[in-house]
């Protein structure tokens, strides 16, 4: 009678060899570019994450190195093009150095699957991930947040995912959905990772009316009528001509502001005047000389209706390696007529460790006065554009962000852009209704305790496999 023989089973997830692990890398690329090309598109950021997730399976952790960093420095150097014209020949450092961040992730996760199986190394990736991206973002001095994989929702109707998970939660819940899909046997991974992008796209770009209106207080104070001016190293005539301008065409505005370094120090006497004139707020960019020294602050000057500076907020993270002041030795929220109102300048919007702050403090809306120098281009514009959407999505503030040359952005609490001004539009101006939250301010997501979290989990994995690294080394050494 013949015996049954029971097929072998295969591991869910066999190693990757090389020739299906370019074809992923390929496609992690193809998908990133193509989430951040179309909002409609942007659900695929799912495919990328998983695609990278697939490279942890390559045979040895050189092949898992090399195309991680092949894919990163394919994904970010198209994206971070205007870095040539800011750096010169020194962009493809950074480039590489941005490129090295998923080039790591795909390691770790490797190195993980080799010594504690695949469904360790799994559980691990959203973990990993989330402290890799939050760790480049957020902490240290090169940190740079802009295509984080959270960013690439801004342009969808996000309000009421975004100030549940955060930026960096939606990454981390992203990559769990590849990690689930990953786990699945091999015959279920497309049907069910198209599924799951099908979801995400219905979820993440969904017309959710019902949904963005859920949990938006009411306003306890009128909406102030702010004006922003966009200009780049106006002359002081520029400056007072323009003001004139916007208050001819509106003259029930309340608070007009321009952008970082409007002026080359503090706010010039006749424009001072200017504001006592009209009894009109002016914020505006300029340098706070620090006395005895060439340092300065960059900083933003609140000019009253009766002239004098009523406030100013220096910038917190000046830019590395351009000469753009000391930080700032504390934040403060200034008390407006109507509430209120966190300043932050330029950069200091992509740091939560400096927003999150202000919302802590009380902020019922946040105004941003940026530089974006024309010469950058319309893709660094563009691009700097989306953390606008995400951060008053994130907590439930307007945000108004007003530019040198672009793109200037007033943004409602939901994440929707009401007005902009676009790249190179000089003497632009946009109007809103700033209608301020009520007096407990805005709300932190989640992810803030999660992100620091994950942060730790990828030290001590990194920890870990470079003592066994080491302790295998002195075992070798100790055997011959």
């Amino acid at each position: 009678m013949p015996t049954l023989t029971a097929r072998p089973s295969r591991p869910p997830c066999p190693p990757l060899p090389l020739r299906q692990a370019l074809p992923l890398a390929l496609a992690a690329v193809a998908a990133f570019h193509l989430a951040y090309a179309h909002r409609a598109l942007s659900a695929l950021i799912v495919v990328y994450l998983y695609c990278l997730l697939r490279l942890a399976w390559t045979s040895t952790w050189r092949q898992a190195f090399l195309l991680g960093l092949g894919a990163g420095f394919a994904c970010f150097a198209p994206r971070l093009a205007f870095f040539w014209t800011i750096f010169g020949p020194a962009a493809i450092d950074f480039w590489l150095l941005l490129a090295l961040w998923v080039a790591l992730f795909v390691v770790l996760v490797r190195a993980i699957r080799v010594r504690l199986g695949p469904f360790a190394a799994i559980a691990a990736a959203p973990f990993l991930w989330t402290g890799l991206e939050f760790f480049r973002s957020e902490v240290y001095y090169l940190r740079f947040s802009w295509l984080s994989a959270g960013y690439v929702f801004s342009d969808a109707p996000l309000s009421v995912h975004l100030d549940g998970f955060g930026v960096y939660g939606i990454g981390f819940l992203l990559m769990a959905a590849a990690a689930v899909v990953h786990a699945l046997h091999r015959r279920w991974v497309y049907i069910a990772g198209a599924a799951a992008l099908a979801a995400s796209a219905l979820f993440l770009n969904g017309n959710l009316a019902i949904w963005r209106q859920w949990g938006l207080p009411g306003r306890d104070t009128p909406a102030p009528y702010v004006i922003g001016i966009q200009m780049e190293f106006p002359d002081e005539d520029e400056v007072l001509a323009a003001l004139d301008e916007a208050v001819r065409a509106n003259p029930g505005v309340d608070i007009l502001v321009m952008s970082e370094y409007t002026f080359a120090g503090p706010v010039p006497e006749r424009v001072r005047q200017w504001c006592k004139a009209r009894r009109k707020y002016l914020i505006a960019g300029g340098k706070d000389p620090i006395s005895g020294t060439d340092d300065f602050y960059n900083t933003a000057f609140v000019i009253g209706p009766e002239g004098e500076v009523a406030f100013k907020q220096a910038k917190s993270v000046p830019i590395q390696f351009f000469k753009d002041g000391l930080p700032a030795q504390e934040q403060r929220l200034w008390q407006s007529p109507r509430g209120a109102i966190g300043l932050c300048i330029c950069y200091d919007l992509s740091y939560t460790r400096v927003t999150d702050r202000l919302v802590r403090m009380g902020a019922r809306a946040l105004i941003v006065p940026t530089m974006d120098m024309e010469n950058w281009g319309a893709a660094q514009h563009w691009l700097h554009s989306r953390i606008a959407s995400v951060r008053a999505a994130e907590y439930r503030l307007p945000v108004f962000r007003v530019c040198s040359s672009g793109v200037s952005q007033a943004v409602s609490e939901r994440g929707q852009v009401h007005a902009f001004a676009s790249v190179g539009a000089h003497g632009a101006t946009i109007s809103d209704m700033l209608e301020l939250r009520m007096a407990e301010g805005g709300h932190v997501p989640w992810d803030r305790r999660l992100a620091p979290l994950c942060v730790a989990v990828a030290a001590l994995v990194g920890l870990w496999l470079a003592v066994e690294r080491s302790l295998g080394w002195s075992r070798r050494r100790r055997s011959r």
